[in-house]
């Protein structure tokens, strides 16, 4: 193995492990810091949209409502979507009741 395709495979490898350590988050609880840290593709401004819009709007319930949320999308949510948790979400009413 030469330098060069070493050096392509320790990078490569570098690039994966954090979507192998992130953890699961719940972004009805976390900080922007923690959404940073734990979500592939959101950095600190987008995280800080994530909080600011479930402050204004209340807690998210699912994946598809942050992926309404303007500058996350759901290219985004899908690469994020085995590490995303919704507790604390209020439940749907149920249908006749």
């Amino acid at each position: 193995m030469n330098t060069r395709t070493l050096f392509a495979a320790v990078i490569a490898a570098c690039l994966t492990v954090p979507a192998a350590l992130a953890g699961p988050v719940n972004v009805n609880t976390a900080d922007a810091r923690t959404l940073a840290r734990e979500l592939q593709g959101v950095g600190a401004s987008k995280a800080q949209v994530i909080v600011s819009h479930r402050e204004k709007n209340g807690p998210y319930r699912s994946a598809d409502d942050l992926a309404k949320v303007k500058g996350i999308g759901k290219k985004l949510v899908d690469r994020n979507r085995d590490s995303l948790r919704f507790e604390g979400a209020p439940e749907r009413p149920k249908a006749g009741g």
